[in-house]
C-alpha cells in the first residue's frame, strides 16, 4: 500500500512564502542598520528617517504576506491522495456498517449480510469552495472496483462514489437506495449529495434505465443522466460491460469548475482511459455541494448475496487525480465455480421443486378462476319462474352485451337503477339494460309476473320489453334501445337540439295513444304510475314511446289495484294519490296533464326560482297566465313563432284539465285522445273550477300538511338520461 500523498500542504506553502518575502527584507534592513551608504532611489538624510523607513518596510512586507497567505489558503488549496490498496493500519479512511478491509488490502463495502449498508469515507473534510456562496472548484477521482454476486445472473444492489456533507449516512436505506438516501428524503435539496452510481438493479419507481447502468445522481437516486455500463474503444465502438461480471473495472469521474462539465468514464482493468466519456452532463454543483464535504463510497445489499470491492482509489481537488499503480493493487478472492449456498439451491433444488409446485399452482389458479367465474355469473332460478322461461335472459349474456356494465356504456341513472346500452350478438339487437335494486324479496314473484305480462303487450308507442334477469339482490329489465334518448333532454336548460311543434305534437299523440292502450285496450288495466318526460323515449323517427314499467301495476277491468304506497316522481303525483296512496287511471291522467304542460312550456314540473330555494309549480304558473287571459305567454320560447297557436292553446288547456285536483273532473285517456285528434271539442274551462289556492292544488279538506310536502320538495326524483336508452 502507498500512503496518501499530500504533496503540497497549506502550511508548507506559507513557510515558503514567508521565506521568499523575508530574505530581501533582512538584506535591506541590514544595509541600513550597519550604517552603510548605498545609493537607493529614496534619499535618507538621517538615522531617524532610516528607522522610520525600516518600520514602514516591515509593515508593508507583513501586510502583503498576510494577503498572499490568505489567498493561497482559500483558492490555491490542492488536496491529493492515492490508495493503491487499503492495507491495515488504514490511514484517513473510516469504515461503517458492514464495510471492512481484507488482510490483502481490499476495501470490502458489503458482505453476504442481506438488507444492509456499507460506507467508507476519507476522514478529512475536503474544501470544494472558497466560500459558502462560491463556486465549486474542479475535482477528479479514479478507482478500481469489482462486484461479486453469488448467482452470476442476479444481483442484490450496486455501489456509488459519493460526495456528502458528512462521513456518516445513518438513515440511508439499502437495496435500491444504495445506502445513500431513503424514500422520505429522496429528491430533497437539503441532501447536498452528489454521487455516481454503479447500479445493478432496475427500480421502476426510480426510473432506472435497466439493471446494468451508470448514472449521475444529484440529491436523489433518480439519476439526472444515466447510460448502460460500457466504454468507447479507439474506433468509437461501444462495448458493453457487465457490472456483476466479477471482473475488475476502472472508473474516472471529472468535474470542471469553469465549464461545470461532469464526465464519467469507465473501462476494463488494465485499459487506458477512453477519450470519450460514458456519461457527460453540464451542471453547476455550486448549489449542491457545501464549502466542506466528505468523499467516499457507499453500497447496499438486498435479498440476494453479493459483495462489493474497491481495490484502489485516487482523488484530487484543483488537479487531476493521480493514476493508480494497477500492478500494486490487491488481488480479488478466487471465486468458487462450484455451486454453493443460494446459487446451489437455485440451480439444483429449485428445478425439482418447480416440477411439483408449478402444476399445483396452475390447478389452484384454474379452480379459483372457475369458482369466481361461476359466482360472478351466478343467477337465482326458482320454481315459479319456469313459466317465464322464454322471457328470462342469462346474466352472462347481458354482462358481455354491455361489456361488463362499464361506465362508458351508461345511458343514465335514476332513483330505481342505472341504464346501460348493450348489444346482443345472437339477435343483432341493440338493447337498454336497467339494473333495479331488489333489497326486499317481498312481492318479487308478483312483480316479475307483472313485468313479464306487460312485456307481452304490443303497441307502436310502447318501448318493447325484451326480457328480464334475476340474480342475487337485483333485477335486470331489458328493453329495446331508443336511439334518440328521452324527451326531457330536448326540453330543459337550453338544449342543443330542440323539437319543433309538429314533432312535439306527434310525441304527445303517441303518449296519449299508449296510455289509452294501457288503460282500456289491453286485456288488463295497466297503471303506469310514473309517466314523465324522462320515461318518454324517442325512436329513430322521433316517435314518442312510453317506457320504464318498473312501477306499473295490473288490475282487471272494472276493479282498482290494491296499492296503498305512494310511488312516482314529485311534480307528477296527483293530490288524490298523495292523500290516499291509491293509484288509478286518473292518477296517470294527472301525470299526462303535467307532461302536456312540460312539452308546450319547455319547463320542469317544479322549478327553483331564486337562491332561497323558493319553488314554483308549472301547473300553477300556467293557470296564472290563463286567469290573466294570456295563456300563450307560457309557451316555450324555443318554439319560435312558426306554430299553430290554436293547437298550442288547446294543449295548454288540456294539460290544466288533466291535472285538475279533482279526479272526477279529469278526462279519461279516451276523451283526451279524442280532443287531440279533433274528434271532440275541449269543454270551456271555468275560473271556479281552477282556484289556484284551493281545489286545484289540493290544499283543502285538511290536506295542508300533504300540500306543504308536495310544494316544498325542491329535489325532484328524475331519471335524467344523457343519451338514448
Amino acid at each position: 500500500m502507498s500512503l496518501p500523498n499530500d504533496d503540497f500542504s497549506i502550511d508548507q506553502k506559507k513557510i515558503r512564502i514567508f521565506q521568499t518575502l523575508l530574505t530581501p527584507y533582512i538584506v535591506f534592513v541590514s544595509l541600513f542598520s550597519k550604517d552603510l551608504k548605498p545609493k537607493p532611489k529614496i534619499k535618507i538624510k538621517n538615522r531617524e528617517n532610516r528607522a522610520m523607513f525600516v518600520k514602514l518596510l516591515t509593515i508593508v512586507y507583513f501586510f502583503f504576506f498576510s494577503i498572499l497567505s490568505q489567498s493561497l489558503e482559500s483558492s490555491s488549496q490542492t488536496v491529493d491522495f492515492t490508495y493503491n490498496g487499503f492495507h491495515p493500519p488504514l490511514t484517513n479512511i473510516s469504515i461503517q456498517g458492514i464495510a471492512a478491509t481484507t488482510p490483502n488490502g481490499l476495501l470490502k463495502l458489503t458482505n453476504t449480510t442481506m438488507q444492509s449498508t456499507g460506507h467508507a469515507f476519507y476522514t478529512k473534510p475536503i474544501r470544494f469552495k472558497d466560500s459558502q456562496n462560491g463556486t465549486v472548484t474542479s475535482f477528479s477521482t479514479t478507482f478500481v472496483f469489482a462486484i461479486h454476486s453469488e448467482i452470476p445472473t442476479l444481483s442484490s444492489g450496486g455501489m456509488a462514489f459519493v460526495v456528502a456533507p458528512n462521513s456518516s449516512l445513518p438513515f440511508a436505506s439499502p437495496f435500491q437506495y444504495l445506502g445513500l438516501l431513503n424514500v422520505a428524503d429522496d429528491g430533497k435539496d437539503k441532501n447536498h449529495i452528489f454521487a455516481v452510481e454503479l447500479d445493478t438493479i432496475m427500480s421502476i419507481e426510480l426510473n432506472d434505465l435497466n439493471n446494468n447502468h451508470v448514472g449521475i445522481d444529484i440529491n436523489s437516486l433518480k439519476s439526472v443522466k444515466s447510460k448502460t455500463a460500457g466504454y468507447w474503444d479507439e474506433k468509437d465502438q461501444f462495448i458493453n460491460l457487465t457490472l456483476i461480471s466479477r471482473k475488475r473495472m476502472q472508473v474516472w469521474v471529472d468535474y470542471d469548475g469553469h465549464t461545470h462539465r461532469i464526465d464519467v468514464t469507465m473501462a476494463p482493468f488494465n485499459e487506458n482511459k477512453p477519450r470519450k466519456p460514458l456519461v457527460s452532463l453540464v451542471r453547476d454543483l455550486s448549489s449542491v455541494l457545501l464549502q466542506d464535504m466528505y468523499v467516499g463510497f457507499s453500497s447496499a445489499t438486498g435479498s440476494m448475496l453479493s459483495e462489493h470491492y474497491v481495490l484502489g482509489w485516487s482523488f484530487s481537488v484543483n488537479g487531476e487525480a493521480q493514476p493508480l499503480s494497477l500492478g500494486k493493487l490487491p488481488k480479488l478472492p478466487a471465486w468458487d465455480s462450484k455451486p454453493t449456498g443460494v446459487y446451489s439451491f437455485f440451480k439444483n433444488t429449485m428445478p425439482l421443486i418447480s416440477l411439483v409446485l408449478i402444476p399445483l399452482f396452475l390447478i389452484i389458479f384454474l379452480v379459483r378462476f372457475i369458482v369466481r367465474r361461476r359466482r360472478k355469473f351466478a343467477e337465482e332460478l326458482e320454481d315459479w319462474e319456469t313459466e317465464f322461461g322464454k322471457n328470462r335472459l342469462r346474466f352472462k349474456e347481458l354482462y358481455y352485451a354491455t361489456k361488463g356494465f362499464k361506465d362508458k356504456n351508461l345511458l343514465g341513472s335514476g332513483g330505481f337503477g342505472r341504464v346501460y346500452r348493450g348489444f346482443l350478438p345472437k339477435t343483432k339487437k341493440v338493447i337498454a339494460v336497467k339494473r333495479v335494486s331488489n333489497e326486499s324479496r317481498q312481492g318479487l314473484k308478483e312483480f316479475v309476473a307483472e313485468i313479464v305480462s306487460i312485456g307481452q303487450m304490443s303497441h307502436r308507442n310502447l318501448v318493447p320489453l325484451v326480457g328480464y334477469c334475476r340474480r342475487r339482490d337485483e333485477l335486470l329489465l331489458v328493453y329495446d334501445y331508443m336511439p334518440n334518448g328521452s324527451l326531457d333532454k330536448y326540453l330543459y336548460n337550453s338544449p342543443e337540439v330542440t323539437l319543433d311543434w309538429k314533432q312535439r305534437f306527434k310525441v304527445i299523440n303517441g303518449v296519449a295513444s299508449a296510455l289509452f292502450y294501457l288503460h282500456e285496450e289491453w286485456e288488463q288495466v295497466v297503471i303506469h304510475r310514473d309517466i314523465k318526460a324522462s320515461n318518454v323515449l324517442l325512436d329513430a323517427e322521433y316517435n314518442g314511446r312510453v317506457g320504464d314499467f318498473g312501477l306499473a301495476r295490473l288490475c282487471d277491468h272494472g276493479s282498482d289495484p290494491q296499492t296503498t304506497r305512494v310511488v312516482g316522481t314529485w311534480g307528477y303525483l296527483a293530490p288524490d294519490h298523495v292523500r290516499t296512496g291509491r293509484a288509478t287511471t286518473a292518477t296517470d291522467v294527472f301525470a299526462f296533464g303535467v307532461l302536456l304542460l312540460e312539452v308546450a312550456c319547455g319547463r320542469r314540473p317544479i322549478e327553483t326560482v331564486n337562491e332561497s330555494g323558493e319553488t314554483v309549480l308549472l301547473v300553477e304558473l300556467v293557470c296564472g297566465f290563463w286567469t290573466e287571459g294570456n295563456i300563450l305567454a307560457a309557451t316555450d320560447p324555443n318554439l319560435g313563432f312558426e306554430y299553430d297557436q290554436r293547437e298550442v292553446e288547446m294543449i295548454l288547456k288540456l294539460g290544466l284539465l288533466c291535472s285538475h285536483s279533482d279526479p272526477q273532473a279529469r278526462p279519461t285517456m279516451r276523451q283526451a285522445l279524442q280532443y287531440l285528434r279533433g274528434d271532440a271539442l275541449l269543454p270551456d274551462l271555468s275560473l271556479l273550477d281552477f282556484r289556484v289556492s284551493g281545489k286545484m292544488l289540493g290544499i283543502d279538506h285538511g290536506f295542508s300538511e300533504s300540500s306543504c310536502m308536495f310544494t316544498s320538495r325542491s329535489s325532484i326524483t328524475n331519471s335524467i338520461l344523457s343519451g338514448g336508452r
